[in-house]
Parts: structure tokens; sequence; C-alpha cells
């Protein structure tokens, strides 16, 4: 169980902790807005943020410094991880997420999640290869903002949505090998799924590229039936961490489990039901490795 569990999750994952979708809990309501305006507003700038006065840019060999780099790892994360007051709109502060699997989105799109929900344009796609594809959720009191900015709203779905049609959105681009991903937006308040793709997903990559913790590990970890394995690789293309590898001479594939993020999506590739989730604390040696 991760810190964010023990700390916001009520003794349960921290996105099962119905509190965490109030907004109330932020304090005044205004103040509250203005921090979600000021974030949309300026999100292509969260790219080429600043820390300690360094540029984003190249930050994988700055992070490689002796000195400078531990400095910007520890700043960097008390920016992402921020709780405090007056946390800054534009970078993002306490702006994080985790995979969840499939089964875990329709829980809190069915329960939890505010209405109302709409479903929006990721802008980790537009931004990093110009491609406008409606794939998050967001709800409560983040969709009463992006309804007034058009940028971030398809014309053909413009008008909040069932909890059943957000299911089936979520469903759909679950099987198309999309990372399922719950989102505080900022600590503690939950208003975000989202469909994250590597390399677009400005969390992800700071997490596989940068080590930053933007974006935690599913509370699972895939198991795999050796006996079941047909070794037909399919889902070895589905995994976008290459935690699946085939191998010729037993013709079947093997779990490289320290890249396994537990998002559950290459089930969806495997016909012969070789694939499982796991709650990673009963996995030996990975419990506690978000």
């Amino acid at each position: 169980m991760c810190q964010w569990c023990l700390k916001h999750g009520a003794g349960k994952k921290w996105y099962m902790n119905a509190k965490n979708y109030q907004a109330d809990q932020l304090g005044d309501e205004e103040d509250f807005k203005n921090y979600l305006e000021e974030q949309w507003m300026n999100f292509e700038t969260v790219f080429i943020r600043k820390i300690m006065g360094f540029s984003s840019k190249n930050l994988g060999y700055k992070l490689q410094m002796p000195i400078i780099g531990r400095l910007l790892r520890w700043k960097a994360e008390n920016m992402i991880h921020s709780e405090k007051e007056g946390r800054n709109a534009q970078r993002a502060d306490g702006h994080f997420g985790q995979a969840i699997p499939l089964e875990d989105g329709k829980a809190i799109l069915s329960e939890l999640a505010a209405e109302p929900i709409l479903c929006n344009y990721c802008m980790c796609r537009w931004m990093q290869r110009g491609e406008k594809e409606a794939v998050c959720l967001n709800f409560g009191a983040l969709s009463g903002v992006l309804e007034k900015m058009p940028r971030f709203m398809p014309k053909e779905r413009t008008n909040p949505i069932s909890r059943e049609e957000a299911i089936e959105i979520l469903e759909q681009n679950n099987k198309k090998g999309y990372i399922a991903s719950v989102w505080f937006q900022p600590v503690p308040y939950i208003n975000a799924i989202c469909s994250c793709e590597s390399p677009e997903c400005g969390g992800l990559t700071l997490r596989t590229n940068f080590d930053l913790k933007a974006f935690y590990k599913a509370e699972y970890i895939i198991d795999l039936d050796q006996d079941k394995c047909q070794g037909c690789k399919q889902c070895v293309a589905m995994c976008q961490f290459n935690a699946i590898r085939y191998i010729p001479s037993m013709d079947r594939v093997i779990i490289d489990y320290d890249k396994c993020f537990g998002c559950g999506v290459c089930r969806h590739a495997c016909n012969n039901d070789a694939l499982k989730l796991i709650p990673r604390e009963e996995f030996p040696g990975f419990d506690g490795e978000y």
C-alpha cells in the first residue's frame, strides 16, 4: 500500500475513498475553481515548466548531475506532490496519477465520480503529436471549468455524458491498449480518469524517462499462467512498458515484473486466459513497489 493510500485512502486505495471526490474538502470553492481554471488555461506550459530556475528541457541529463540532480529531483517531486495552500496552478502542483485496471475505473465511474461527467480531448496527445482524441473523462468541479474552454471539447460531444456512456468509453479505450489512470487534481481531490498512451502522456513520460513519481504503478501486477500460454505473442504488442517478452525456444512469453505497471490491458489480447491481475501486495518482492 503506497503512502497516498495511507494518507488519503481511509484504510483502502486512495482512489476508492469517496471523500476524495468531494471538492468541498479543499476549502474555499472559488479559490479551488480559480486553481483549475489557471491550470487548464495554461496547460500547454506544463511541459516546459521550470524547476529551481532550470528549464525542464534536457531534464534527464540534469537529473544525473551529482548535486544539482538530487536537488532538482527533490524540488520536482515536492511540486508534483504538493498539498500546500497557494500551490502554483500553472506548474500543476499537486497533480499526479496512478495506473488502474479497467475494473477499478468502472467502479469509480459507477459509484464515486461526481457528476457532471465530460469526455474531452487529451491535451498530452494534442501537444505531443497534434492529434485531438477524446479519451479523457473528467468529472465534478473540473467539468464546469472545461465546459468554458472550447479547445478541450469535441464539437460532437459538448454535453455531459451518463455514467453508462463513460464506462463504455473507458472499456473501448482499454481494449485499444490505452492505460486507464486516475488523477489527483490537486491533492486530495480526484476529478479525472484518463486513457493514457506512452510516450504522449506527460505524467507517464516523467515516470518512465526520469523516474519522477508523477505516475504510479497500479495496486496490481500481472500474473502469467505458463501452462495456458500458447506463444501467440499478441500480448507483447499490447504492452506499452515492454514488460512482456517472447522466448522462441520456449514458445512462451515471460514477464519482466520490474517493468510491469499492472494496468491489465494485456489481458484483452490473450485468448487463452493466461494473464490475470493479482494484488501487488500478494506478489513476493513487489509489495510496495509503486
